[in-house]
């Protein structure tokens, strides 16, 4: 069985030479390609996960070099979990960037770059979830780097670039902070293996295991996009395509607080910090909320309300209790699912309505009664409503933060409360504004132009919809007879849209929902898995025992 551990990570990575490969010459197999590898690493993850629960940690090291020279990757409970979910998530994504057709427009560069990126950046997400060493865990963050530049500037208009440069430039700072942190660790303990830091790090003196502890939390907090450090997220994410939006929000932060559960346990027992981590868990509640209910754009919205949302899970790090741990990890798993699923709908209301823009929208549950169906389910379930599975997570948080009766967790849970009161708030707001009220004059009513080539931010003509400076200006549209095709020009450029939207979109965003909805028939079995795997987090033996072999 330790066998299956590295194939999560080999498999993207061979499709992807394959892909490469073949190209554009062979799209149809390219595209074969990418959803048998997915689907393949999807019942590998479940095995994992499995045989975890089952037999205890699965560990293997890459050459047959034991620690610390050889790499080696680990699948416990927590990391099989994690694979299980993200490769769920990241086969419904590609299937509705299939159904969207943004690969067919990769026809204008040499190469179709969209599979051949987006696999890599699913090899770099499990190796992150399998790394059993720092160094490892580094060269998956840089593996989900060069992916994520790719992805993000897909087309190589004006913003999309910009946001992308800024991606980059704060991944770099992390990538170089990581890296200091790093050497230091080697240069004080000769190894960066997690199970032998585990047990050299007490050895050190106090301050520079505090120093040590503190760049890596920042490095992941920055991953995570925990406030204060959560700056660029809301500006980078919101430009790029809506499969790649949706991945990038539902998935990459959860690798950053992911990484945050396993050092705190793994490395720093003790909960040193855990007052530190509370106070940024409130500070990201109620700032990223609020932010949230200032914003009329819906991908802004929501970009904000996941960094609201990530302050429950460091809310359950900082509390660093088995109570807390498993409420964490309901809520990751719970999150993942959730804000992929909102961010797919909101390239849906984009494709029917021709803007995100909600000030711009209106009608739609009676235009598009299941768009608003894929929408109303998983905004109530972010919402926390019962029995959804946003409500058992943060049950199970506040639940743990009453169990531990200090003033911070009093403070936490009055915040997650004012929190969840504040994002169903954003939730009715999109809602009415979308949705329930009367369509507004210049609402595209048979289509909209997926992609708009405009990049500049102050211009004064008015477009289609009779309203200045709000990108779509330069289009021409003609209308067809409602569910037929739409033919418009933007800048002379011809793009086609249609009314009914493509049903591998649909079908892929309602798959996500049907994961999220799973989470609550089967909360029982869940919140069990979740909590052996906090008392494993929590335990340290069997992960060290399971890598150094004893």
């Amino acid at each position: 069985m330790n066998a299956l551990v590295p194939l999560p990570v080999l498999l993207p990575l061979c499709a992807t030479g394959l892909s490469l490969t073949f190209g554009t010459r062979m799209q149809r197999f390219q595209r074969f390609i990418s959803v048998a590898v997915l689907t393949a690493v999807l019942a590998l993850s479940v095995i994992l996960m499995i045989a975890a629960d089952r037999q205890g940690p699965l560990s293997v090291h890459l050459g047959d070099f034991a620690p610390p020279l050889g790499i080696t990757l680990v699948a416990d409970r927590l990391s099989g979990l994690m694979l299980t979910v993200s490769s769920a998530v990241t086969l419904c994504v590609l299937i509705y960037s299939l159904g969207q057709g943004m690969t067919d427009r990769d026809k204008e560069t040499p190469l179709a770059v969209f599979h051949p990126a987006y696999l890599i950046l699913v090899a770099g997400v499990s190796c992150t979830f399998l790394a059993g060493d720092l160094v490892n865990l580094f060269v998956s963050f840089e593996i989900m780097l060069v992916a994520s530049f790719v992805l993000l500037t897909l087309g190589g208009t004006g913003p999309r670039m910009r946001a992308g440069s800024t991606y980059v430039i704060i991944s770099l700072f992390s990538s170089m902070l990581f890296l200091i942190a790093i050497a230091m660790t080697y240069a004080a303990l000769g190894t960066v293996n997690f199970a032998q830091l585990a047990e050299r790090l007490p050895g050190l003196p106090l301050g520079v295991q505090t120093l040590v502890q503190a760049m890596l939390i920042t490095v992941f907090a920055i991953k995570a996009a925990v406030f204060p450090l959560a700056a660029w997220l809301p500006d980078s994410y919101p430009t790029a395509p809506a499969p790649v939006t949706a991945v990038f929000a539902g998935l990459l932060t959860k690798v950053g607080v992911y990484c945050m559960m396993r050092t705190e346990t793994l490395l720093f027992p003790g909960n040193r910090i855990g007052d530190l981590l509370m106070a940024v868990a409130l500070a990201s509640m109620i700032i990223g909320i609020l932010g949230a209910v200032a914003q009329t754009d819906l991908k802004r919205l929501l970009s904000f309300t996941l960094i609201s949302h990530i302050g429950f899970m460091v809310f359950g790090i900082g509390l660093a209790t088995r109570e807390a741990y498993g409420g964490a990890i309901v809520y990751v798993v719970h999150h993942i699912t959730v804000q992929t699923t909102l961010f797919l709908v909101a390239g849906l209301i984009e494709r029917r309505g021709g803007t995100t823009e909600l000030t711009r929208l209106g009608g739609l549950a009676k235009a598009a009664p299941m768009l608003a169906l894929l929408f109303f389910v998983p905004a109530m379930n972010l919402a926390g409503i019962p029995p959804l599975s946003g409500f058992i997570g943060k049950l199970g948080l506040m639940r743990a933060g009453v169990a531990d009766g200090s003033a911070w967790a009093w403070i936490l849970v009055t915040g997650s409360v004012v929190t969840s009161l504040l994002t169903l708030y954003v939730i009715a707001k999109v809602w009415n504004l979308a949705f329930w009220r009367a369509a507004p004059p210049g609402l595209a009513e048979a289509g909209t132009v997926l992609e708009s080539g405009d990049d500049s931010d102050d211009d004064t003509d008015e477009g289609p919809d009779g309203v200045p400076g709000t990108g779509d200006e330069g289009v021409t549209v003609v209308r067809q007879p409602a569910g037929g095709p739409v033919a418009a020009t933007l800048r002379e450029k011809a793009v086609i849209t249609t009314s009914r939207l493509p049903r591998p979109m649909t079908a892929a965003t309602a798959a996500t929902i049907v994961l999220a909805l799973s989470f609550t028939v089967f909360a029982g079995p869940l919140t069990t898995f979740t909590d052996r795997s906090a008392v494993e987090l929590l335990k340290r033996t069997p992960y060290i025992e399971e890598v150094l072999g004893r």
